[in-house]
């Protein structure tokens, strides 16, 4: 049965795959060939990666963009650029410093690596105080 973007033999794929095991392991525990399992794989995360860019847009639709953290700069100069653009629209931000580094940190751990951006974040503020990184 389909529930969301992904059937119940990819999300079983992925769960095994998390755990660790080869696409032949997985082949051969839920009794199919290697290259069905990565042709499942890869479906899943072609609609993982278009659920997320669906989220993203539906997040920002109603969120104002202040500020682009770029790549290269320190990841604590940019949490304070956050602040700092979001005073200047008069709303107030839901979370404290520490609460927007770790957001940014484990959203999206493939652009930030210790202290730096690697990658652009756009960063868009709603109107309650609720912080987007797209």
């Amino acid at each position: 049965m389909k529930d969301g973007l992904l059937t119940d033999r990819q999300k079983e794929i992925l769960r095994y795959r998390r755990n660790g095991m080869t696409q032949q392991q997985v082949a051969d525990v839920i009794h199919t060939s290697k290259a069905n399992v990565c042709t499942l794989e890869k479906s899943a995360m072609e609609n993982i990666e278009r659920a997320k860019k669906t989220l993203y847009f539906y997040h920002t639709l109603n969120g104002r963009h202040i500020c682009t953290l770029t790549a290269g700069s320190d990841l604590f100069d940019s949490v304070n650029l956050v602040f700092e653009e979001a005073k200047k629209t008069g709303i107030t931000v839901n979370a404290d410093w520490m609460k927007v580094t770790n957001r940014l940190r484990d959203e999206l751990p493939k652009r930030i690596h210790g202290r730096f951006i690697k990658e652009d974040i756009d960063v868009f503020l709603e109107n309650d105080g609720d912080l987007e990184f797209g």
